[in-house]
Formats: C-alpha cells, structure tokens, sequence
C-alpha cells in the first residue's frame, strides 16, 4: 500500500514515502503512472504565477516554479508553488518540491536532488530532454536559496 504522508507543498506526499512508494513498485510503468499521480496531486499553480520571471528556462515543457522566502528564523525559510503543461513533468515537479519546500536555503543548497532522481531510476526511464529539464528546475531552486542566502547577510 503506498504511503501518502503530507509534506509542506500542499498535495504533495513526503518525500520519503515518495521514496518507499518507488521501492514498492516494481514496474516501470507502475512508476509512470505513480510520478503522473503525483503530479495530478499539485495545488493548481495561480494565473499570476504563470509569468516569464515563473517560468524555468532549459525546459522542453513549459514550467513555473514561484518562490516564497521566510524570514525571521536562523536561515531563510523557501517554500514553492509549481506547475507544467506536460502530466509527467508535472509530476517531478511534485518529487523535487516534496524534496525542498519548506527547508531553509542551506539545507536546500545541500540537497542533492539529481542523486534522488538518479536512486529513483528516473534518469534511464526518462528522454534526455526531461532529464536535462529536472536540471534546470533544480538550478533555478538552488539559485532562489542562493539568492535568499545572499539577501539575509
């Protein structure tokens, strides 16, 4: 039975049952389906979000990530909103935000979600293109928590 434990990205599953959830299906496309799931259980992106300063370059589907910092604690607190035109983008959208919402910038910057992606079998299931695009979604969350970083000291 797959684990569905709520992190702080609204819809989005913790991202260690994410993990167990993939270990438990052993089907490739078991796991198509459970990424798309994933996806599907994003909080619909607002229209303001969907602006150019949104949208994640490098990305053959179009992508929008919009950033919220926190500020008050030790280390400024990211939380992100996201959202694509393509189901199965949608739904690493969803794994990599299950992975950084809600964690402070040097806990984001020390993340290493492309290992997370690598562990889940993701970048030989997927086209370069997608892969290539997980990275450039990742570049663009590790910038905000730079940027973030950066406008606290």
């Amino acid at each position: 039975m797959l684990k569905m434990t709520q992190t702080a990205a609204p819809g989005t599953p913790d991202i260690e049952d994410i993990v167990e959830n993939f270990a438990l299906l052993d089907d490739w496309d078991d796991r198509y389906r459970y990424v798309i799931e994933l996806g599907r259980g994003l909080t619909p992106l607002p229209d303001a979000d969907r602006s150019d300063s949104n949208k994640v370059q490098g990305c053959t589907s179009q992508v929008w990530l919009a950033t919220t910092v926190q500020r008050g604690t030790a280390a400024p607190v990211l939380d992100f909103i996201g959202d694509s035109d393509a189901h199965i983008v949608r739904g690493l959208v969803a794994i990599l935000l299950a992975m950084v919402t809600g964690r402070t910038a040097p806990e984001i910057l020390a993340a290493d979600p492309i290992a997370l992606f690598e562990k889940l079998g993701l970048r030989e299931h997927l086209t370069p293109q997608r892969s290539n695009g997980f990275r450039s979604m990742v570049a663009r969350i590790k910038a905000d928590a730079q940027a973030a970083m950066a406008a606290a000291a």
